[in-house]
């Protein structure tokens, strides 16, 4: 799709058409429905819009649904922007530490987080080199109602005029034809300029998850965020931003987050900043005073939940299992935080380079799930397939660290045919395969 298409899609005779697509994709087979299309349309036009449709409907599950159903993407855009409730989530600390400013979005891309920014209630100015891509943002954002509060240039983002901002945020490209690009080295803009932004500027870089703790600059914040157990992303925030070295981000939709703090009997929701520290006592930011909601009003909302450590992440006993095994979230892990989870649930690790945590006790926490161990055996398939056999398990979720084990390999070998279910945590306890048969605690 160009330009002039995508004007065209977004004109009244392509927006109608661009509805009938949308309202048919999925139900139509999309051969009869692009050639059905076609009898009254361009080619190229009804081309576009099949593809729109298909994206809105993938868009779906990364937006607001009500958004997608509205908002116009391209294929890489879509794949590249930052889903919406972790850029909630950026927008709400921004606006927490910057009310009302002016912020400067480098490589805003589609425009996922400068909608976000702006409906924070911050003043946005997106930028991205690609023509296209800005075309897509300006009508997402004239679509959403947002014209008031955010604009879009082309231009190339390290020559960007950022004066007058009161932070800048960028979200270098991470993506070449080859597919994803994990070395920062590579990044478009490249890393040098990251480093300036973070220097100089009150800023937050989104960067990829597996960055490597011993780049990142001398007081400047890591933020590893997870969406439903799943880590998404990392930012970086300037020393003028950060209030901890590392920290970990868990969020939860609809206000499910079991375990989390209460703040004087209060949830917190998306529209907050605050966090919990090392020790697990809730405190509350100086700059986020605002943004709570009764528990009621935050089980509507995506629930936020995080972890930080200061200088030090503590340490734990190493020691074999005890009646609980805690899987800690992703963003935990590649935070460094797992002896937090430790502290948090009163419990110790099963070897100082593997993250599971075990406890005699359990407690529910946002950060780690929960399993009771209900047997803990030898790594030893003959064992393991008689066990399997004699308590009647049919359905095994099999989780693995610490060993070679490819978790399908091993479930055909142990050929489960019961009623029963179990979860089998393979891991290393004093140096030797070790399997707990649990059952999950949430």
């Amino acid at each position: 799709m160009d330009v002039d298409t995508l004007h065209t899609l977004a004109a009244p005779e392509g927006a109608a058409l661009l509805a009938e697509a949308s309202r048919w994709h999925g139900i139509e087979d999309e051969f009869a429905l692009g050639s059905r299309l076609r009898r009254a349309h361009e080619p190229d036009l009804v081309a576009a819009a099949l593809t729109q449709a298909g994206l809105r409907r993938r868009a779906a599950a990364k937006f607001d649904p009500d958004d997608a159903t509205r908002m116009y993407f391209t294929t890489d855009g879509f794949e590249q922007a930052t889903r919406a409730v972790v850029a909630r989530h950026r927008a709400t600390r921004i606006a927490a530490a910057r009310p009302g400013g002016r912020v400067l979005d480098l490589c805003c891309g589609i425009g996922g987080d400068l909608v976000e920014l702006a409906r924070a209630g911050l003043t946005v100015t997106g930028v991205d080199a690609d023509q296209l891509t800005t075309e897509v943002a300006r009508l997402n954002i004239a679509v959403l109602g947002l014209e008031g509060r955010a604009r879009v240039l082309t231009a190339d983002a390290t020559a960007a005029d950022r004066s007058g901002m009161d932070v800048v945020t960028c979200d270098p490209g991470r993506r070449t034809a080859r597919g994803r690009v994990f070395d920062p080295g590579a990044y478009q803009p490249p890393w040098s300029f990251v480093l300036e932004l973070l220097s100089t500027e009150t800023a937050c870089v989104k960067v990829a998850p597996g960055i490597p703790h011993d780049i990142i600059p001398t007081g400047v914040e890591a933020e590893w965020v997870s969406d439903r157990g799943e880590v998404k992303e990392a930012a970086l925030w300037s020393p003028t931003l950060a209030s901890a070295r590392r920290r970990a981000t868990v969020l939860q939709p609809n206000g499910r987050l079991d375990g989390a703090a209460l703040l004087d009997g209060r949830r917190r929701t998306d529209r907050t900043a605050a966090s919990m520290d090392d020790d697990g006592a809730p405190f509350r930011p100086a700059d986020a005073s605002a943004g709570y909601a009764d528990a009621d009003e935050a089980s509507q909302s995506t629930a936020v939940a995080t972890m930080t450590d200061a200088d030090d992440p503590g340490v734990a006993d190493v020691r074999p299992g005890g009646r609980f095994i805690y899987e800690p979230d992703g963003a935990v892990i590649r935070a460094g935080l797992v002896t937090g989870v430790a502290a948090s649930v009163d419990g110790w690790l099963l070897d100082p380079s593997i993250a599971y945590v075990s406890s005699d006790t359990y407690a529910s926490t946002p950060f780690a799930r929960g399993y009771r161990v209900v047997d803990v055996l030898p790594y030893d398939v003959k064992v393991l397939r008689g066990y399997v056999r004699e308590h009647r398990l049919g359905t095994l979720a099999i989780k693995k660290r610490g060993v070679g084990v490819v978790p399908e390999q091993l479930r055909r070998q142990l050929r489960p045919r019961g009623r029963q279910s179990a979860t089998l945590i393979v891991t290393r306890v004093a140096g030797a395969a070790t399997v707990f048969v649990t059952a999950p605690m949430t």
